[in-house]
C-alpha cells in the first residue's frame, strides 16, 4: 500500500425523509441561492417542491437555474455562471443527479472568476475560492454528491472534459433513497454500471501487487452495486436496494477506494467520454459498451488481476489463470446483458467507421489527463473490441 492523503470535508445526511433538512444546511452559506435542477421530473414527484419549500422556510431568496440535461453542456453551465454573477447568488443548491450536482460545480467554480470556465477543464487555471455548494441526490450513479470531480461537455467543441479540485467538494449532500424511486429501470441500471466502473478504474489500474485492504472493499462493492440493482430493478420500490445503490455509489468514487493504491487511470471514462461527446449517448450506457472490450485489451498485459477479480466477485475457481480471467470478463458482460445495458457499440447505434473519430476526439483528454500511453492506435485497438 502507497503512502496517501484521505480528506473528505462533505456533510452527508442519509436516509428517509432527510430533504427538508437541506433549507438550514444552505443557509448556513449565505440566503441568495442559485437553485440548479434538471428536467421537469423533479416537479412532477414533489421533490423540487420539498427542497423549495425548506429553502424558503429557513429564509432562503431562491433564484432558479433548472434544464441541466444529462451530459451538461458548458453553454448551459456559462448561463448559470452569468446569473449567479447577475443576481450575485451566495450559495448554490443542486437538486438532481450527477450531471445536475457537476454542472452545478461548474457554476461555483466559473461564478466567481473574470475567466472563461473551460479554462479548469483545459489545465489552464485552478480554483481558488468557489461558491459553496449543497445538493440533494436524486439518482444513485456518478458520486458527485461527496467528491471533488465534475464532468462538463462543450457543445461547439464536442469535447467532454472532467476535471477535480479540493474545494469542490459540497459543504452537505442529502441522500434520501425515496428520492430515486421514480428513476427508470434504464437509468438505475446505468447508474449502477457508473458505480462499478469507478471502481473497476481504480481496481485495474493500479500497479501495487499488495493492497488486500483495498481489493477487498472495491470487490464489496462491485458485488453491492449488482446484488442492489437486481433488487431494484425487481421492484423500483424496494427502499433497502435503493438505499445500498444509493451509498455504494458514493463510496465508489468518494477517495476512499483509490486510497493507498498509488498512480492510477481512468481509461475506461477517457473513451467514453469522447464517445458521450460526439453520439450524446447516456453514460453508463457507454461505459458498459467499453468496458468488456477495455478488460480483455489489458488482461493481456495484466492478467493477474483480472483472475483476482473473477474468482473473488464471481466465483471462476475452475482452468487456467488465463480462462479464470476470461470467465470473469463474461460473467460481468453477461450481468451487463440482463440488466439491458449495451454491451457494444453496436448496441449503441455506432458503427465501426466510427473508431477512429473517437480515438482522435480522445487524445485531448488524454493529454490533459497526462495518459500519453493511451494514443490514438492503442485507443482504436480497445474499440475495436468493442
Amino acid at each position: 500500500m502507497q503512502n496517501f492523503v484521505f480528506h473528505n470535508p462533505t456533510k452527508i445526511l442519509f436516509g428517509k425523509g432527510t430533504i427538508p433538512a437541506i433549507g438550514p444546511e444552505t443557509i448556513a452559506f449565505g440566503s441568495k441561492v442559485l437553485l440548479v435542477s434538471g428536467s421537469g421530473s423533479l416537479k412532477r414527484n414533489g421533490i423540487y417542491q420539498q427542497v423549495s419549500d425548506s429553502l424558503l422556510k429557513a429564509g432562503a431568496e431562491i433564484i432558479e437555474h433548472p434544464g441541466v440535461q444529462s451530459n451538461p453542456l458548458l453553454s448551459h453551465a456559462r448561463e448559470g455562471i452569468e446569473l449567479a454573477r447577475k443576481q450575485k447568488c451566495q450559495v448554490v443548491c443542486a437538486v438532481g443527479g450527477g450531471s445536475v450536482i457537476d454542472e452545478a460545480k461548474a457554476i461555483c467554480a466559473g461564478a466567481v472568476v473574470n475567466y472563461d470556465v473551460w479554462k479548469f477543464f483545459t489545465g489552464k487555471k485552478s480554483i481558488t475560492a468557489p461558491l459553496p455548494l449543497t445538493t440533494v441526490l436524486t439518482l444513485a450513479a456518478s458520486g458527485s454528491e461527496m467528491n471533488s470531480g465534475m464532468v462538463i461537455t462543450n457543445d461547439e467543441t464536442r469535447q467532454k472534459f472532467g476535471f477535480a479540485n479540493k474545494k469542490l467538494y459540497p459543504k452537505t449532500s442529502i441522500l434520501d433513497p425515496e428520492a430515486t424511486f421514480t428513476v427508470p429501470a434504464d437509468y438505475t441500471a446505468y447508474g449502477a454500471v457508473d458505480a462499478i466502473a469507478h471502481v473497476l478504474e481504480f481496481y485495474f489500474t493500479t500497479q501495487d501487487p499488495a493492497t488486500p485492504v483495498q481489493d477487498r472493499f472495491m470487490e464489496g462493492l462491485v458485488i453491492n452495486a449488482m446484488e442492489s440493482c437486481n433488487r431494484v430493478l425487481a421492484d423500483l420500490n424496494d427502499y433497502q436496494g435503493r438505499a445500498d445503490l444509493m451509498w455504494t455509489a458514493t463510496l465508489a468514487l468518494n477517495g476512499l477506494t483509490a486510497a493507498g493504491l498509488g498512480k492510477v487511470g481512468f481509461p475506461m471514462h477517457l473513451i467514453e467520454h469522447s464517445l458521450s461527446a460526439l453520439y450524446d449517448v447516456h453514460h453508463g450506457a457507454g461505459l458498459s459498451a467499453i468496458i468488456p472490450g477495455w478488460m480483455r485489451h489489458q488482461c493481456q498485459s495484466t492478467p493477474q488481476r483480472f483472475t483476482q477479480f473473477a474468482g473473488r466477485v464471481f466465483d471462476c475457481r475452475s482452468g487456467s489463470s488465463e480462462e479464470r480471467a476470461r470467465k470473469g470478463i463474461d460473467a460481468l458482460e453477461e450481468w451487463f446483458r440482463k440488466i439491458d445495458s449495451p454491451i457494444s457499440l453496436a448496441a449503441l447505434n455506432i458503427s465501426r467507421e466510427a473508431i477512429p473519430q473517437i480515438a482522435e476526439n480522445a487524445m485531448a483528454l488524454a493529454k490533459v489527463w497526462r495518459m500519453p500511453d493511451y494514443d490514438g492506435e492503442r485507443i482504436q485497438a480497445i474499440l475495436a473490441g468493442c
